[in-house]
């Protein structure tokens, strides 16, 4: 979302902006101006990486990746990290648990009343 600019005067804010037409603010019969669409570098580029996937085989990727991580989950394994290699004729997806970083900076707190 943008940031928006403050002490702007009205024709400034309304600047690009075009009203869509509908029944309730067509006047004469106008023609609706619509907006041009740009398609995006990103967009083509994830309809590359994706464009293999055929609905069945998303749905079965997807249904696998969940059984995934309902056993880590089972497992105790929260915190995970998905790795894609490929062996010959298969890809490989292995879920890689992340190790949790223990600083030895902290102090140990005691429980109970300290002697003294």
């Amino acid at each position: 979302m943008a940031k928006i600019k403050k002490n702007l005067s009205d024709s400034d804010m309304l600047t690009g902006w075009h009203e869509q037409v509908t029944f309730e603010n067509a006047v004469n019969d106008e023609q609706p101006v619509l907006p041009v669409v740009k398609t995006s570098r990103k967009d083509q580029a994830e309809d590359i990486n994706s464009a293999f996937f055929t609905p069945e085989l998303r749905e079965s990727v997807g249904k696998a990746l969940l059984e995934l991580k309902l056993n880590l989950y089972k497992e105790g394994i929260v915190d995970y990290q998905v790795k894609v290699s490929c062996q010959g004729h298969q890809v490989l997806l292995t879920a890689v648990p992340l190790k949790a970083k223990l600083s030895s900076n902290q102090p140990v707190q005691q429980r109970g009343r300290s002697k003294g």
